[in-house]
């Protein structure tokens, strides 16, 4: 008998009371390992989550955290060896343990870099700018992102059991949530061989990442109202864990990617000899056959021109036909087995359902040669596509979860997208066209229905093969889709890591609002002192630290230097008489940049010192003209300070408002400049 798979319980390994049940090798069909969760102490798992993991991962800022997710991405990627030598136990060739095990490292290296480079060095994230809610400007409002008190449930599915993980634990743990992992059985040994090096590496806060290995038993009735759960995996399955009364009646978040029908549309413009067909045609054949078709992501639905029907099922059945099956440890191996004997029997269930409105036109779903493996003992299986009867309806509602894909032919755009929609909601579409127009209106009519849509044509077929193409999704766009599909969303990069949060509206004063954010808010006061802040270090300088410069007379000379000088001879600066009879002038003004250039030379100071370099100015906007003669000052205030864990400097930005003799603004900015983080004059005398 193999070894009993283990859970990890508030801080321990824990083995079942039982000798559990037997998981199955996909090629092989031998025993790799059993399973069981008998005698685990759900409310002990789901109480150390909350008081051990939460509060060690909160004490983290967004910096630290997506610091520690880099290290853990590089500590998996010294094992990656090991992880896919145990993925072929699933069935999986090598490229397919690498769409599952490169892709989930390659998923915590993104979320680390989003992290450090979008989230504040904080542990609050501000959404928005302030909304004013008085005329006085005493009183304001701003929305924050907080992170919740609970636990972060994710139950997988089968098919992913390292990318499904860790897409969802980095941007839960970014968020400052623990996780509990509860891998499907079926490929729980290659999650719980992840889990065992993430923790004997100590990367993580204890706490932070709990496993369970088998039946997920009572785990959601000890779950409330600040704790979520995303799962993956079939409607069924999703329609109960909707109705559960942990959702209903205790506010868990619950996030479903569910049953996908999903489909890549060839353009009307497109013909055989087009570069955009070969596209389409081998875009199909792969997403039927990576993971032996067992993705969330894959094509079941090939919606094609009427009149290309006979060409694209020729040419499919081409490429499918020198697709080897067999054992994923010969190289010659192109699709290995599906996970198990019972996926099998499912999808032959769904290729007869399917048949009632298709005609098989290539493979036979009882029978496929096999290379270096045993048909009977694995469960193999031949690609198989169909071709649909006129007004079909299986193919919207069955899905195969397996190497199969129906052709359905459309007469007109409307009925294209007529045909996507059937599928009630689904993860992804392709479309292949270099037909802008048809790009755009099929776009339109697909994008309520679907939660990503793939434009592929020969400008972008390179780049677009490189991220993965139809059946991949990315750490930086959103993973999910409306309707049918769940309605869930995961990865969306910063977006993410938002949907884990809680988003609050906090009303008060300027001041109030600061202190509460740590970000300078308009209206608060300001720290003025001898020290001029270009004179500061990172850990000198404070929130609200200010400086109002002298004044600065704009003459009529300087303007034209400007406009000789750079080329600018825009008439509002050059001929007095166009600018006059414009009424938002009245004659002559300065260039805007004029005025932000004469803004930063009257409060840069211009010796050696922290402020290392400028790296950009956001938010500019003129506001009043300044005309010839006009005086101007600038009042330059710390908004924010950001340092950066892996430097000796950090980020800090400015609020700039540059105002005239009149006192009334004429230029709103944040200046961004890198400062040190400590600074001697002495030193660098």
């Amino acid at each position: 008998m193999s070894a009993l798979l283990e859970s990890y319980v508030a801080g321990s390994w824990f083995r079942a009371q039982d000798e559990g049940e037997p998981v199955l090798d996909a090629v092989t069909g031998e025993e790799v390992a059993r399973v069981s969760s008998r005698g685990l102490d759900h409310a002990a798992l789901v109480s150390y989550g909350r008081e051990v993991g939460g509060p060690a991962v909160r004490r983290l800022t967004f910096h630290e955290r997506a610091g520690l997710l880099k290290a853990l991405a590089k500590h998996l990627g010294q094992h990656k060896d090991e992880f896919y030598e145990v993925s072929r136990h699933t069935g999986a060739t090598r490229r397919d343990s690498m769409v599952d095990i490169d892709g989930g490292i390659g998923t915590l290296f993104s979320y680390a870099s989003k992290g450090a480079r979008e989230l504040p060095n904080d542990t609050v994230v501000l959404d928005g700018g302030t909304e004013a809610l008085g005329r006085g400007g005493t009183f304001v409002g701003q929305h924050i992102h907080t992170s919740r008190t609970g636990v972060a449930v994710q139950i997988n599915a089968f098919n992913f059991p390292v990318w499904g993980m860790l897409e969802k634990l980095a941007p839960a743990f970014l968020a400052g949530l623990p996780s509990i992992v509860k891998p499907a059985s079926q490929t729980a040994y290659l999650t719980e061989a992840v889990v065992r090096r993430i923790l004997e590496s100590g990367i993580l806060p204890e706490g932070s990442l709990q496993l369970v290995c088998g039946s997920a038993g009572t785990l959601l009735d000890e779950l409330g109202e600040q704790d979520s759960v995303a799962f993956t995996g079939s409607a069924h399955t999703g329609e109960i864990l909707r109705n559960h009364r942990a959702v209903l009646h205790r506010g868990v978040r619950l996030g479903v990617e569910a049953d996908s029908l999903n489909c890549s549309i060839l353009g009307p413009d497109v013909k055989t000899e087009d570069p955009e067909f070969d596209l389409f045609v081998k875009s199909v054949v792969t997403e039927m056959t990576v993971k032996a078709g067992q993705k969330c992501t894959a094509i079941r639905r090939t919606i094609v021109p009427a009149p290309m029907t006979d060409a694209v099922v020729e040419a499919i059945s081409a490429r499918l036909a020198k697709i080897t099956v067999g054992d994923p440890a010969d190289e010659s191996v192109r699709m290995g087995a599906l996970a198990s004997l019972a996926q099998r029997d499912e999808v032959r269930k769904a290729i007869e359902a399917l048949r009632n409105s298709s005609d098989v036109v290539f493979g036979d779903p009882d029978r496929v040669d096999v290379v270096g493996a045993d048909p009977e003992r694995g469960a193999f299986m031949s690609p198989v596509l169909l071709k649909a009867h006129p007004g079909a309806a299986e193919p919207h509602d069955v899905e195969p979860f397996g190497p199969v894909s129906t052709v359905l032919p459309y007469s007109s755009t409307e009925e294209a997208v007529e045909l996507a929609a059937r599928g009630r909601g689904s993860l992804v579409a392709s479309v292949a066209t270099h037909d802008p127009g048809f790009a755009r209106d099929v776009t339109l009519g697909l994008a309520p229905w679907h939660g990503r849509i793939l434009v592929l044509d020969r400008d972008d077929a390179a780049e677009a093969a490189a991220a993965g193409g139809h059946g991949s999704p990315l750490p930086v766009l959103v993973h999910g889709g409306p309707g049918r599909a769940g309605g869930g969303e995961e990865l969306g990069g910063i977006r993410g890591v938002l949907h884990h949060m809680q988003r609050t509206a906090v009303q008060g004063s300027p001041d109030m609002l600061t202190a509460i954010t740590g970000r300078w808010t308009t209206g608060s006061q300001r720290r003025d002192d001898d020290v001029h802040p270009f004179r500061k270090s990172l850990q000198e300088l404070r929130i609200g630290d200010s400086i109002v410069s002298e004044p600065r007379t704009v003459s009529l000379a300087d303007i034209d230097h400007f406009a000789e000088f750079t080329g600018d001879t825009f008439y509002a600066h050059t001929d007095p008489e166009a600018a006059a009879a414009n009424p938002l002038f009245g004659g002559i003004v300065a260039h805007g940049y004029l005025v932000v250039s004469l803004a930063a030379g009257l409060f840069v100071d211009p010796d050696p010192g922290p402020v290392l370099a400028n790296f950009g100015v956001d938010n500019l906007r003129f506001l009043t003209p300044v005309k010839a003669e006009d005086t101007i000052r600038v009042t330059l205030t710390v908004k924010q300070i950001t340092p950066r864990s892996s430097a000796d400097y950090g980020e800090v930005r400015w609020d700039a408002v540059v105002t005239n003799q009149d006192d009334a603004p004429v230029a709103t900015y944040d200046v961004l400049t890198l400062v040190a983080k400590t600074w001697d004059d002495q030193a660098h005398a």
